[in-house]
């Protein structure tokens, strides 16, 4: 299995569909940071949890997985991501 794709950086990177794009754009920088919170909540769930909170946590990733999914798709309705609406945002600020 390859894990390069030959197309080479000059600092874009590609959005989930296609289009291409500069890797400073906020849009990267905020999935970017999605994923890295994403990451060090997995990171806390390895250590010995209550099983409510690693449920939660769970919950949470889950959540930021779609957030990000979206936040990368240029289109996402087009490309059947879930869109998160202020409902989904109000209950990850409540946790």
């Amino acid at each position: 299995m390859r894990i390069y794709t030959r197309t080479g950086d000059q600092g874009q990177t590609m959005l989930f569909g296609g289009p291409r794009v500069d890797k400073d754009v906020a849009r990267v920088e905020a999935y970017g940071t999605v994923d890295e919170l994403n990451a060090v909540l997995g990171l806390v769930r390895a250590e010995p949890l209550s099983a409510d909170v690693d449920q939660l946590l769970a919950r949470i990733q889950g959540e930021l997985f779609e957030v990000g999914a979206e936040i990368a798709s240029p289109d996402p309705v087009a490309q059947g991501t879930r869109t998160i609406g202020p409902h989904h945002v109000a209950a990850l600020e409540s946790h």
